[in-house]
């Protein structure tokens, strides 16, 4: 049962100059990085290196009349592409950067983890890092001395505890960083891209960990671009683009409106002039497609779906045993199968009269692993004769599912991804 509002936002707005040096509605920070840089551009004056121009400064709206509420205990995605506004939300929230306009309400105790970097102190060492952050969400020494031991050894750190934090990787202050986020009981938690650096063994372990925090009713915002994480974890997920809210709803619909957007797929394409129809030889294409078996080719495939790649063609090549063949890439150009219409019963071996032919492919599900493809797609005569080829005919995306993840959200290895049967059984009883 979710509570009262944890998280209230009115007409959030978020401006900053790009190409000058001015900073608006700043934080202490902010200000003093604005005078310094001031200071740099005078002596850059003084040089004749002045850059642009005072006047010539653009005004851009990371966030914009962003409104919404999140209630105690919500677990919420926030998605977008890279520069929608998400981080800017993240740090107004967790008090980092000030709005321009509008305002936003936290209750309680704030928790965050953005990027690498934020948070810590690097000439302090890991042990003092931990105890000013407990101190700054306004624990007391005993509560944080208690929390202690299971925070290092959640991440990993514990020959390192006693050195400066800027000696640390990316990875170490990170494991470390999302330890102490997580353990130190905040009511609010924000988590930014955690999946961006680390290990798979982390990122397994760090998921597992929001998990947890979210069943215990914390509210969690947590920014990433992992899909199949936001899915599994947040039961509503905000899409933020140009920094407005596009979406606010259901996890999974809220990433199916925007995966449909950000498909870069030719998934259909058609010629009904045969005249300007790609073909050589005398046989010309009229349709080529990928859809799921029960779908059109605007709907998605994930790694589950079964689907289907079909061609037409137009046969004006009198007495010709034809043979259809499809090669399939990967990104990385690795052909990941190939097939054709040699094992096909109608038509295999026998002449093709002139006429408008359909070939269908069917492809089971969980066969390919997720990611973008590429179709070749070739005619041959008698089985060897090439008469004609198209690359890249169709590409297609292959999506991510949470279907049989259990608590791993990561990124799944394998050109394939097959669902293969296991069976375990006790053989031995040992008392």
């Amino acid at each position: 049962m979710l509570g009262k509002p944890a998280i209230r936002i009115c007409e959030l707005g978020k401006k900053y100059h790009i190409g000058s040096f001015q900073t608006v509605d700043s934080t202490l920070s902010e200000r003093i990085s604005a005078s310094a840089n001031r200071t740099f551009r005078r002596i850059r004056s003084l040089t004749g290196r002045s850059g642009q121009r005072e006047n010539s400064s653009q005004i851009i709206w990371a966030l914009k009349d962003i409104s919404f509420e999140v209630a105690q205990g919500e677990v919420v995605g926030v998605i977008g592409h890279n520069g929608a506004g998400k981080s800017t939300l993240l740090k107004i929230l967790s008090r980092i950067t000030r709005p321009t306009t509008g305002y936003a309400e936290v209750r309680g105790r704030v928790g965050s983890l953005l990027e690498v970097g934020t948070g810590f102190h690097g000439e302090l060492t890991g042990r003092e890092n931990v105890y000013l952050s407990g101190a700054i969400l306004g624990m007391k020494r005993a509560e944080i001395a208690k929390k202690f031991d299971e925070i290092v050894a959640f991440s990993g750190v514990e020959t390192f505890i006693d050195t400066p934090v800027k000696h640390y990787s990316s990875g170490m202050y990170l494991r470390l960083a999302f330890a102490v986020a997580a353990h130190l009981e905040p009511e609010n938690l924000f988590v930014d891209e955690v999946l961006a650096v680390g290990d798979a063994a982390f990122q397994k372990k760090c998921l597992g960990k929001m998990s947890e925090v979210a069943n215990e009713g914390r509210t969690i915002l947590f920014v990433s671009h992992n899909l199949v994480a936001v899915q599994s974890l947040c039961q509503r997920a905000i899409w933020i683009n140009e920094g407005q809210i596009v979406e606010d709803g259901a996890s999974h619909q809220v990433v199916s409106s925007y995966l449909k957007t950000t498909a870069s797929t030719l998934t259909h394409r058609e010629w009904d002039d045969i005249s300007s129809a790609p073909g050589v030889n005398q046989i010309f294409l009229h349709k080529a497609s990928v859809h799921p078996e029960e779908g059109t080719p605007a709907d998605q495939i994930t790694v589950s779906t079964p689907f289907v790649l079909e061609f037409e063609f137009w046969n004006r090549r009198p007495k010709s045993a034809l043979t259809l063949s499809i090669i399939v890439f990967n990104e990385q150009g690795i052909i990941v199968f190939s097939s054709g219409t040699n094992n096909e019963g109608n038509w295999h071996g026998r002449i093709f009269p002139p006429g408008l032919f359909q070939s269908r492919c069917h492809i089971p599900g969980y066969l390919l692993n997720s990611g973008t493809y590429r179709v070749r797609l070739l005619f041959l005569e008698n089985e060897g004769t090439r008469l004609f080829s198209y690359d890249d005919i169709l590409t297609f995306d292959i999506l991510d599912t949470i279907e049989g993840r259990s608590s791993w959200f990561g990124e799944w290895g394998g050109v394939i991804r097959p669902n293969l049967q296991w069976k375990t059984e006790l053989i031995n009883n040992i008392s």
